[in-house]
This record gives structure tokens, C-alpha cells and sequence, in this order.
């Protein structure tokens, strides 16, 4: 199932995908996608739905993020062998794990605004996948049964803050608008995230090629990695890394300006477009 959330920020209601790629409006099934609404019960419920009888949402709907209310939103570094490398770093030995706060989650194709002070904005198209039960101390093994679905994530980064001001990376990762998530959760039986392509433009330019067979450790292992430290709960996203192709990793690196329109995708989970606009209060 291709699974969206659509509205004004705020007041999404659920939806799925048809036959045709047309919105269907499920509200009158499901409460949103969020927390227990993503739960293993709730999603075959979903998945037994007569979709093409469904009523159609509104053709000028936004598309906001495919979860909501997230509590915990987690990301995962340096994951690619590649980027490692471009920015510098060395290749680690465990996953490299840091928080985004959930209220830089913002929609696919909503604009992106810059931060005051803001100096070396920059660019991560990377796989993210969303929790659909609580998850502690979870098997490799079992990983991908925890898993409610992936989608697609602009980890957007502002490289002076994360990595010049001192302390934890947080501190460029977590900007207002910063977490661009969707258009769609995408179920894992759809999906072979093991071979999956990324891309990314920066004004028709294309900045970011890759694929998720280049990645360090593989989904399973990351879930599994991540809940020997904390325990994820249903709609909690962990966004697992970006492949080379940033901003930082260039000689003379192009930095995000007000102005610049992101187009990204990921094969099998559409794509988003998202322009950068100044700061504003």
C-alpha cells in the first residue's frame, strides 16, 4: 500500500493510493496515520479495503508527512561508505546515531526555510522508515516486522551549526522545516529496500545518485542497533543516512540559497520538491 496524508498542516486526514495513483480518503476508516493507527492490526485492516469504492480526496489537496504526532525522530550518519569519505570522516564502526526534533517534520513539497544565521545550508536525500509497534530490543531477525512502512526524507543540514558551533550535531539538524518527510509511507511488502536508486537535484542540477545497496548497515540492523539504546514506539521515524553528492563534500561548495527549488526521489516512493525561502518570523 502507498499510504499519504493530506490537508492542511495540522488537519491531514488519511489516504491511499488507487489503482490509478489517485488519493482516496480513508477518514471515515482510520483516525490518521499515527501512533497505534500504524499498528500491524490496523494496517491489514487498511490493506482489505475495497480502495477503488473509496471516496476521492480533493485534486488540489496538499500532501503533508506520511505520519503523524511523531514522538521520536532519529537519524542515522555517515551510512554510506562514499559520503564518508567526501565529507572527510571516517567510515565508522557502529552506526552513528543523532536526533531531529519531530516538529522540523514538515511535507513533501513545503517550502524549506532558512535559519537565522544560517551560513552552509545543505542537502541529504535518505531512506526513512516509520515504526508500526514498540520496538526494545529487537532481533536483526525480526527487524522488518516492527517496520510500518518507508518513505522518503530531505535530512536537510546546516553544516556551520552542525559542525562548527561545537557539541552534538543536533544543533544543525533540527531547524524549523528541516525533515521534509513523504509524499508516501509505502508498506514493505511494495518495496526492496535492500536496491533501492536515490536522487537529487538542486535547480535541474543533479547533486546525489546513489543507492541503498551502497549503504554500511542495512535497515534490519539499524532497527535492531537502535533499540539496544532506547526503545522506538509506533511512528517514530529513523532516517537512515544519505549517499555522497552534499554541498559539504564539494571543493567549492554550493550552499542552499533563498530561491533554490530541491527535487528529490527514491525509486518506488515518489518524489518531493521542496524551495528555499529566507528566514522569516
Amino acid at each position: 500500500m502507498r499510504l499519504v496524508r493530506f490537508g492542511a498542516p495540522g488537519a491531514e486526514k488519511p489516504g491511499i493510493l488507487d489503482d490509478e495513483g489517485r488519493i482516496r480518503d480513508l477518514s471515515g476508516h482510520t483516525a490518521d496515520f499515527a501512533r497505534d493507527g500504524l499498528s500491524p492490526e490496523r494496517l491489514a485492516h487498511i490493506a482489505g479495503l475495497d480502495r477503488q469504492s473509496l471516496p476521492m480526496a480533493p485534486d488540489d489537496a496538499r500532501i503533508g508527512p506520511p505520519v503523524g504526532d511523531v514522538r521520536n525522530f532519529i537519524g542515522i550518519g555517515l551510512n554510506y561508505a562514499d559520503h564518508a569519505a567526501e565529507a572527510g570522516l571516517h567510515i565508522p564502526s557502529e552506526p552513528v546515531v543523532f536526533n531531529k526534533l519531530a516538529n522540523c517534520i514538515i511535507g513533501p513539497n513545503d517550502e524549506v526555510m532558512q535559519p537565522r544565521n544560517v551560513q552552509k545550508m545543505d542537502w541529504e536525500v535518505e531512506l526513512a522508515f516509520v515504526i508500526g509497534q514498540r520496538a526494545r530490543y529487537v532481533e536483526k531477525a525480526d527487524a522488518m516486522r516492527y517496520i510500518a512502512g518507508f518513505c522518503i526524507c530531505n535530512d536537510v543540514s546546516e553544516r556551520h551549526f552542525q559542525l562548527e558551533r561545537s557539541g552534538q550535531w543536533a544543533k544543525g539538524k533540527c531547524c524549523e522545516t528541516f525533515g521534509p518527510l513523504g509524499p508516501w509511507l509505502v508498506t514493505p511488502d511494495e518495496v526492496d529496500v535492500a536496491n533501492l536508486g536515490l536522487w537529487l537535484d538542486v535547480n535541474g542540477e543533479r547533486r546525489q545518485t546513489g543507492s541503498t545497496a551502497t549503504m554500511i548497515f542495512d535497515v534490519p540492523y539499524m532497527l535492531s542497533y537502535v533499540t539496544q539504546f532506547m526503545v522506538l514506539e509506533a511512528g517514530d521515524v529513523v532516517t537512515t543516512g544519505t549517499p555522497p553528492g552534499v554541498a559539504l563534500g564539494m571543493k567549492e561548495p554550493k550552499w542552499l540559497q533563498a530561491g533554490d527549488v530541491i527535487r528529490l526521489g527514491i525509486d518506488g516512493l515518489g518524489e518531493q520538491c521542496q524551495r528555499v525561502v529566507p528566514f522569516k518570523l
